[in-house]
């Protein structure tokens, strides 16, 4: 298979996976913004079915309604519903992606259907809001796909901050020569 489309199967699987994983984020940050907006509205729905003089559940009307505003415009502001379906179609994109490559096998690939797959996936990488993925992922990921001797997005090179090795002490020591060398 051309070396070319080995390197973008394996980018584009491992933005897939990327992808999930931050789907998976944000559906628990969703999740974790309903639960309460959930109770909060049945638990106002049985007492205000208990009470028939309206000026007591007054108050506790007031400030549960407060309370679900607050909550819908953290979710809002957050764009939680939006980052979940944009990972999800994102994973969905470069996995079709990732098949298509597949497809080709050993096949002869020209240079233009190698340049159209690579505009595919340079497009796809376009979309992912890369701050919005939880750097614990990128780094699991990170360290599985160097694990494998897999090809890497440059996002996730190392250029972008995702240092997965500590250095070693003695790697500062030509630095400590030179500090205490005489000029």
């Amino acid at each position: 298979m051309n070396e070319k489309l080995v390197e973008l199967i394996d980018k584009a699987e491992c933005c897939s996976l990327l992808c999930n994983r931050a789907t998976g984020h944000w559906s628990l940050v969703r999740f974790f913004f309903q639960i309460p907006l959930i109770l909060t509205s049945s638990v106002m729905c049985v007492l205000n079915s208990f009470e028939n003089d309206g000026n007591v559940m007054r108050i506790p009307n007031i400030v549960v309604n407060g309370i679900s505003a607050l909550l819908l415009s953290m979710q809002t502001n957050l764009k939680v519903n939006e980052k979940c379906e944009a990972f999800k179609s994102l994973s969905h994109n470069f996995l079709l992606l990732a098949h298509q490559l597949e497809s080709y096998g050993d096949a002869e690939v020209n240079r233009d259907i190698i340049n159209s797959l690579v505009d595919k996936y340079d497009n796809l990488v376009a979309q992912m809001e890369w701050e919005e993925i939880p750097r614990r992922y990128k780094l699991e990921i990170k360290m599985l796909w160097e694990d494998e001797k897999k090809h890497l997005p440059l996002n996730l090179n190392g250029l972008s901050g995702l240092i997965t090795k500590k250095r070693k002490s003695g790697s500062f020591k030509g630095l400590a020569e030179l500090g205490n060398s005489e000029v």
